[in-house]
């Protein structure tokens, strides 16, 4: 018999067809609008903020699904997005701001289904909603950091050279220097022009004083590094927090916009991409007392003075940094092996790991420091203005005695696990220039997503509909099987969505309705050659049989180039140009699989190995 298929591509095309359904599953549940509850300062949420949150809400005769406590967070679920928004500004004024209340989306896939690793496929901003944020950046503040940075490497300089100082200070965009004699102006004065050949140094206001500042054009190059390093350290942020197809790009000349599609948790969304905590490795001053330094506010020239987070009793700390946060390749939160407690590892680069081995090489037996250091930020309104200032709080994390030689891993203690988690992923993501403000928060309502999909879902079924209709009119059985194919091809794509963790976007929608189109004509090319075949005079098995034969070469031509084309816009595209790429690429990879081997073992289940008059086709 020509029309013959091979059993294992029968058990194939079931095989993949089923997976394709197991996968597709999840989507089908959609999801709930919900409110989210975290803490805003570190602190654990409980059970009795549950009952807090439900309290309210009765109070205020707002209904609701159900609200759950899970990782340190509460997630009140909602039946439609406007008691979601009601229950934002009452969650918000019940708790006050020792907590985060954020908008979110919970899906509602079944637990048998989570627990296998199966969830829904993610989608843009435009289908399912998401957080937009403006952030500005304080780019003065990424001067002074700068000019902060050259100003103690030149104090640890001098210290080598044998240049004696005062005092080396900075105000605005000019570092002040006294030196204590005439030798001392000398020797300075060629160590500025022998290492820092970027600062205009000239004689200062005293006797055996120097001024260096740096030009107006290196003010610019210092303010966009700043702009292009936040860029950067955010993407890195965003990447670490998993959320697919972000939007992290700059607005204007300090604002940076960050889109953020389904984000599952806002709060800390938030929280990560402001953060500006960093680290410090310094040595201790274990010559002088601090609580004495404390109280006479009298402090040695190359120390300053810091206090233990955990006892609030003072420490002095060298000046000179041993390494600090933008020298770390990678950091790791986890759990010490000797105490059980939260620690994070640290991997420092070449020049960080080289100076901390020199360090604890020549100051084994004495104490290191782990300076914590974060900025914050305070809003004010003056003459009808906001004013934003920031103030750095710097706090000491752990003390160790150097028992050995260590240079490029090891780790640290002192932490919160939530602040030794958060820490981690801003010290991998790397560190910014220049401290940011959150100047618009903006909630892209899911709302305005749920019309997206509803529109869409509407046009890919009225089309699909028609296509249906039109297939089992002309084509009879083997129109009716083509329908089957493209259903399967439509399940097939949304299911290597979900598995490949892509992102839907409204474009991606067109993506899908066109290679349903495909599916169709593919079909078509298939039918029509076995309509030839059996006008040709050839029996209904060997029309069947190369009907498919004869239009394999052209289906494939058709589809390969659309594939090429679709690989092109991938390449070259951004955001929903992408989006339509991907969904289209997947589309005609699965619209070969069922058009080809799909209807093929359809048509041969339903008329391989009979004795056939005429085809219904």
């Amino acid at each position: 018999m020509l029309n013959r298929y091979p059993a294992w591509k029968n058990v194939l095309v079931v095989l993949i067809t089923a997976l394709g359904f197991l996968f597709a599953l999840p989507n089908l549940y959609g999801e709930d609008p919900a409110v989210q509850v975290s803490p805003a300062s570190g602190s654990q949420v409980s059970a009795g903020t549950v009952q807090q949150v439900e309290q309210a809400l009765d109070a205020a005769k707002l209904a609701y699904k159900s609200a759950a406590f899970a990782e340190n967070r509460v997630l009140v679920r909602f039946a439609d997005t406007d008691a979601q928004l009601r229950a934002l500004d009452v969650v918000k004024q019940s708790l006050g701001a020792q907590y985060t209340v954020a908008l979110n989306l919970a899906p509602r896939t079944p637990a048998w289904l989570s627990d296998v690793g199966l969830v829904p496929m993610s989608k843009g901003l435009d289908l399912q909603g998401g957080v937009h944020f403006q952030l500005q950046i304080d780019l003065n503040a990424a001067v002074q950091n700068r000019l902060q940075r050259s100003m103690n490497d030149l104090r640890s300089a001098m210290r080598e050279k044998l240049i004696r100082y005062d005092d080396v200070s900075l105000s605005g965009n000019v570092m002040s220097i006294a030196l204590r004699s005439p030798d001392d102006l000398a020797k300075a004065r060629s160590l500025l022009a022998a290492q820092y050949s970027n600062l205009t140094v000239v004689d200062g206001a005293q006797p055996n004083s120097l001024s260096a500042s740096v030009s107006d054009k290196e003010v610019q190059d210092l303010r966009q590094q700043a702009v292009e390093q936040n860029i950067t350290t955010l993407r890195n942020r965003v990447n670490e927090l998993g959320v697919a197809e972000p939007i992290v790009q700059q607005q204007g000349a300090n604002s940076i916009v960050v889109e953020l599609p389904g984000v599952q948790d806002t709060a800390r969304a938030k929280e990560i991409l402001g953060g500006t905590a960093t680290l410090e490795f310094r040595l201790v001053d274990y010559t002088a007392d601090p609580f004495d330094a404390q109280k006479t506010n009298h402090v040695p020239l190359d120390d300053q003075l810091f206090t233990r987070k955990d006892s609030g009793a003072p420490v002095l700390l060298k000046r000179d940094v041993i390494a600090s946060g933008d020298q770390l390749v990678n950091a790791i939160s986890g759990f010490s092996q000797d105490e059980g407690t939260p620690d994070v590892s640290v991997t420092l680069n070449s020049a960080g790991a080289a100076k901390m081995g020199d360090t604890t090489r020549q100051n084994l037996g004495k104490p290191m420091a782990v300076l914590f250091i974060e900025t914050k930020s305070h809003v004010q309104q003056v003459d009808g203005q906001t004013l934003i200032t920031h103030d750095k709080s710097y706090s000491v994390i752990n003390v160790a005695t150097i028992r050995g030689i260590f240079s490029k891993q090891f780790q640290i203690t002192g932490l919160a696990q939530d602040e030794a988690q958060n820490l981690a992923l801003l010290l991998r993501a790397g560190s910014l220039a220049a401290p940011m403000d959150f100047v618009e928060e903006r909630t892209v309502g899911p709302s305005l997503g749920a019309e997206n999909i509803r529109q869409g879902f509407n046009a890919a079924a009225l089309g699909f509909a028609l296509v249906v209709l039109f297939m089992a009119f002309y084509y009879k059985v083997f129109g009716v099987i083509a329908d089957l194919a493209v259903f399967m091809n439509l399940v097939l794509t949304v299911a290597l969505l979900t598995l490949f963790h892509a992102t839907l976007t409204l474009p991606g929608i067109a993506g899908i309705v066109l290679t349903l189109g495909m599916g169709v004509d593919a079909n078509v090319l298939i039918n029509e050659r076995i309509r030839e075949e059996v006008r040709n005079g050839n029996t209904p098995q060997a029309a069947i049989h190369s009907g498919y034969e004869r239009a394999f070469a052209t289906i494939v031509d058709a589809h390969v180039t659309t594939l090429i084309a679709a690989f092109m816009l991938f390449l070259f595209g951004t955001g929903p140009v992408k989006g339509f790429a991907v969904t289209l690429t997947l589309g005609i990879i699965t619209s070969l699989f069922t058009a080809i081997m799909g209807t093929r073992s359809i048509v041969n289940g339903l008329y391989g190995g009979r004795k056939l008059e005429k085809l219904p086709v």
